[in-house]
């Protein structure tokens, strides 16, 4: 919105400047300055879009510096167009480096200079340089406030930004801890149940075992019936230790927890009622969570809602992700992406990416049958 806004006022000063300036107010031709004006806001419409840094944003941000000095310069008796030397500094410290912004404040202040003195000779009064240098002065104190001022709100975005993602991250190791907790205790359970309960049960069969040799018909049947029951407490017993180990913590809720802890974009999970997954899986795909939130804080253009559905289908656990920014084209992973690919494939799964409308990812596990 504020990009939009710096755009309208641009367009509205050089639509005013043709009404205020006749004839030989202009030192060129009225049609070339339209052309440099209708290619100065087509390479600041353009420029918005590039990544700060890359060659695209260095020189649009050239151009853009080179063709409002033109229209200042062509006409310098219109008071309205130094305003274009402001927005075009505050513009740059979106797009190139505190040195980038210097050389365009310099080439800005300079150009003012010039266009002031050419107005003054234009209209034949004489303006001493002393007063020339003031104006250009105030022009170069205006540029130097308002880049400050881009440069901490850029702070304050990047703070609000790293905050979101340490949330983030904070919330899903949390997550990830709780369970190693829960999954230590519940191994320390089963080795208690298995060491001391699965001992006794099969000493006391082993001892009922060698009971029923003994004589006695009315013996032989207790006994024997006493060895049908331990044999099935101790079954119960295995079947306990077992369903311990295996069981994971509710996917719904651990992914719930790192979807609250993202103020912006707003996380939607949802996860189907037959989903099941162990420790493995769930610690996978709540990393892959934590990954596909992080990106939607840093990167997403405009994302407003970032959609996680976890379904089974076709034999496979998947996990979808998909965010409603701009298209990010081409996707190129970088750490946490490959980090996703490589514990996805170390489950046997696989992923794909697709920055064609917003970003969108899957993943797809092979379903684990838990019993």
């Amino acid at each position: 919105m504020a990009g939009l806004t710096v755009l309208g006022v641009c367009v509205c000063v050089l639509v005013i400047v043709p009404l205020i300036v006749e004839g030989p107010a202009f030192l060129v031709p009225p049609w070339a300055w339209w052309v440099a004006a209708t290619a100065y806001l087509a390479v600041t419409i353009w420029v918005m879009a590039q990544p700060k840094g890359g060659r695209g944003a260095r020189a649009g941000v050239a151009a853009q510096t080179a063709l409002v000095g033109v229209l200042v310069i062509g006409v310098p008796g219109a008071g309205w167009l130094p305003i274009l030397l402001v927005f075009g500094a505050a513009m740059s410290t979106y797009l190139v480096s505190w040195r980038g912004t210097a050389l365009v404040i310099a080439a800005n202040t300079v150009v003012l200079v010039v266009g002031t003195a050419l107005g003054a000779q234009q209209r034949g009064t004489d303006v001493a340089m002393v007063e020339i240098l003031v104006g250009a002065g105030l022009y170069l104190l205006l540029q130097v406030a308002s880049s400050l001022v881009s440069a901490a709100l850029q702070r304050e975005q990047r703070m609000r930004t790293e905050l979101s993602v340490a949330h983030t991250e904070l919330a899903a190791a949390t997550v990830l801890r709780d369970e190693v907790s829960r999954s230590t205790e519940r191994l320390r359970i089963a080795r208690e149940l298995h060491d001391l309960l699965g001992h006794q049960l099969a000493v006391l069969s082993l001892e009922l075992e060698s009971a029923t040799h003994r004589t006695g018909a009315a013996q032989a049947e207790h006994v024997e019936r006493a060895r049908t029951v331990a044999r099935e407490l101790l079954g119960d017993v295995r079947a306990t230790v077992g369903e311990l180990r295996r069981r994971a913590p509710d996917l719904r809720e651990a992914l719930g927890a790192v979807a609250t802890a993202v103020p912006h974009p707003r996380v939607e999970v949802s996860v189907a009622d037959d989903v099941g997954a162990d420790e493995e899986q769930t610690a996978a795909l709540v990393r892959v969570a934590q990954e596909v939130a992080t990106n939607a804080v840093r990167h997403a253009q405009e994302a407003s809602v970032l959609r996680i559905d976890v379904a089974v289908a076709g034999g496979l656990l998947t996990l979808v992700a998909q965010d409603d920014g701009y298209a990010v084209g081409t996707v190129t992973p970088g750490n946490g992406l490959r980090g996703i690919v490589e514990r996805t494939e170390a489950l046997g799964g696989a992923v794909r990416f697709d920055g064609g409308r917003g970003f969108r990812i899957e993943v797809a596990l092979p379903q684990r049958v838990l019993s």
